[in-house]
């Protein structure tokens, strides 16, 4: 595992936890897990009981990001819906041993698919695991926020309109340069911009397959994490989002399927997901989903600009990925103008 990005003291930061968690008794041992998360997340154990610490990054950061009150917040209120989520246990203020806000949620014992291929599992078992993640993002969707304590989650008003002021906003903040493809792409959203339609629901916002945790023999998923840009929204932000993930390519940063036959794979095509979750949710086929599709593509461009601009100022989480984040972006942008030229 990689090395702490906070500086602290280890025996400060064992006396603090033990002082707001119940039963912990000291800290044995933490771990920094690796991959990119954008908030540094640590493996942490006391005794018998394992635990996950998410934290802010340390160094300057952008006002809207790494909100990890807000995943707080979102966790602790769905502990009793029909959502799966890990528990949690504490939220720190800024002041405390690792110098950031954080909070501490259970260590779920199950397993993360990294690939959307599912090679690990055998045919049959494929098609399983999407039917799955589908459900959970329909029951998401299907809370009413009030119910849960929520209704104050979101600015009221057009989803899409805000939120592609926003990514605008923290992409020209973080990019180092002028991007004709992406400025293009911008154009194109603020041309096609849906009406309001009413729809109001607890949006993820980075529902994708390796952001779930699933029982070791992959017949429940027992967890959905990193809910660090949930709001209120349009629902169909997160099914766009995921089908988006899915049409990257095989390698990259976020593995997709790409080229790949998903039906040699034993896999539902986009098609076949998209109506399967408006079925259980009984609502009819989406009517913007180019635009769904071309915003969920832009948003992640200017989340991988922001970490390419956190590795120019040392503070990645991991900053090895400023090269292959570059060629990200480059190919992100590339399969959005496709979206567009294909409405």
């Amino acid at each position: 595992m990689p090395k702490p990005l906070h500086q602290f003291d280890r025996q400060e930061l064992s006396t603090y936890l033990a002082t707001h968690i119940d039963n912990f008794g000291q800290l044995d041992e933490i771990e920094r897990f690796g991959g990119g998360q954008s908030n540094p997340t640590y493996w942490i154990v006391s005794g018998p009981h394992a635990y996950v610490l998410r934290a802010k990054p340390p160094g300057r950061l952008l006002s809207s990001a790494h909100q990890v009150d807000r995943e707080f917040r979102v966790l602790g209120a769905l502990a009793d819906t029909p959502v799966p989520v890990p528990r949690v246990y504490h939220l720190s203020g800024e002041q405390n041993p690792l110098g950031s806000m954080f909070y501490v949620m259970e260590m779920l014992d199950g397993r993360i698919f990294w690939d959307p291929a599912l090679p690990e599992l055998v045919l049959g078992e494929r098609a399983d695991v999407h039917d799955q993640i589908c459900t959970a993002l329909a029951r998401l969707h299907a809370i009413d926020p009030a119910s849960i304590g929520l209704a104050d989650f979101g600015a009221p008003g057009n989803y899409f309109s805000r939120q592609l002021r926003r990514w605008t906003k923290q992409y020209r903040e973080s990019a180092d340069g002028y991007a004709a493809g992406i400025e293009h792409l911008i154009r194109w959203l603020e041309a096609h911009e849906p009406e309001d339609d009413g729809q109001v629901s607890i949006v993820h916002g980075d529902f994708r397959i390796d952001n779930l945790v699933f029982s070791h023999d992959a017949e429940t998923l027992i967890g959905i994490l990193d809910w660090e840009l949930c709001t209120l929204g349009h629902p169909i932000a997160d099914l766009a989002y995921f089908c988006m993930c899915l049409r990257l390519p095989e390698e990259g940063v976020i593995k997709g399927l790409g080229k790949l036959d998903r039906t040699a794979l034993g896999l539902p095509d986009e098609r076949a997901f998209v109506e399967r979750y408006c079925a259980q949710r009984r609502i009819d086929l989406p009517q913007d989903w180019a635009f769904a599709l071309t915003f969920s593509f832009f948003r992640l461009i200017a989340i991988a600009t922001g970490v390419i601009q956190r590795a120019q100022q040392g503070n990645a989480t991991n900053p090895a990925s400023m090269t292959e984040m570059r060629r990200a972006v480059d190919s992100l942008t590339a399969l959005a103008i496709e979206v567009t030229q294909d409405r």
